[in-house]
């Protein structure tokens, strides 16, 4: 065969495919969220999310000093609201003394070296489980957008190195960067979720804090699945809002949307490795179908490829110690 051009000879050892990669994956590059209940001492696992547990922020403090050593310094935090605590405004958001304000400041005085993403959305906190306000069967906008405000800004004075508004209200970027700046919180960033898409990836996750919509769907303000220019404009609008960094939302089935982002964007962009996906691998795993630690590897690295800089997932301590051995 006469053939100049032989791809295969950029493969044909380890040493040379390192040499020749074009992606890269750091243990930096990696979100941990992390599930937080009330009480102390205590761990719960998560039935639809084999390995995961809710915390108590005592017993979080604690196993942040074993992720840390693996090189994990940036956490999203997901409190599990008591029901008895839950309104239809939300407004355990808002307390001083609650869950969230008391693991903020405690992972902050044991770890003050880390990075704390704090969620901003009300469905944690809502009788009625949605991201805003809802008022005869409609989501209210503007309304939630205050709230989410003050959310935001009391997460800053807790402590809160992030705040990352999830609910998809428009205009909330620019009104929490306008409030976080006028009480002189310039350094805390917002990651907004620009491009949370209404997905059914989501269901072990609103199992674990419990936060599934009493009625109806997210539609009317979650993403279109069948939209990409949609996820642009929003994604756009978030920037120009204040937004530090841009978020696609679920990822394995996104990662179109989010290198089309990433083209767009001037900002850096993340993916966030959901619920369902975690579940789908921990399944296929039980099942004998996978390899846990090759499938994991591989779908950090096709967030990686279609251009996330960051990666919220489950599997972070796992991977961490994967890049370890490796």
């Amino acid at each position: 065969m006469s053939q100049i051009q032989r791809p295969r000879r950029n493969r044909k050892n380890q040493a040379i495919r390192d040499l020749v990669s074009e992606t890269q994956i750091l243990t930096q590059n990696l979100i941990y969220p992390v599930f937080v209940c009330e009480g102390n001492n205590t761990e719960t696992p998560i039935k639809a999310m084999p390995g995961q547990s809710r915390w108590t922020p005592d017993l979080l403090s604690k196993k942040i000093t074993e992720w840390k050593n693996l090189g994990l310094n940036h956490y999203a935090l997901f409190p599990q609201i008591e029901e008895s605590k839950k309104d239809s405004r939300g407004t355990e958001a808002l307390n001083d003394n609650g869950l969230l304000p008391d693991t903020i400041k405690r992972l902050k005085d044991d770890h003050p070296e880390i990075n704390i993403i704090a969620d901003v959305a009300l469905d944690p906190f809502s009788s009625d489980g949605h991201d805003g306000v809802v008022e005869n069967g409609k989501i209210l906008n503007d309304v939630s957008v205050e709230i989410l405000s003050q959310m935001a800004l009391k997460q800053a004075q807790w402590g809160a190195d992030w705040v990352a508004p999830s609910d998809m209200m428009d205009g909330r970027i620019g009104s929490i960067r306008k409030l976080l700046d006028q009480h002189n919180f310039t350094d805390v960033n917002i990651l907004a979720y620009s491009a949370k898409y209404a997905s059914c990836f989501y269901g072990p996750f609103r199992d674990a804090l419990q936060s599934a919509p009493k009625f109806g769907d997210k539609k009317t303000y979650q993403m279109d699945p069948r939209n990409t220019h949609e996820a642009l404009r929003e994604t756009l609008l978030d920037i120009e809002e204040g937004a530090d960094m841009v978020m696609v939302k679920p990822g394995l089935p996104y990662l179109d949307v989010i290198a089309r982002i990433k083209d767009i964007s001037s900002v850096p962009v993340a993916a966030y490795n959901v619920s369902g996906e975690y579940a789908m691998i921990k399944a296929a795993v039980a099942m004998g179908v996978l390899d846990e630690d090759k499938a994991i590897y591989e779908t950090m690295i096709a967030f990686r490829r279609a251009g996330a800089s960051a990666i919220l997932t489950y599997f972070a301590p796992q991977m961490a110690k994967l890049l370890r051995l490796n």
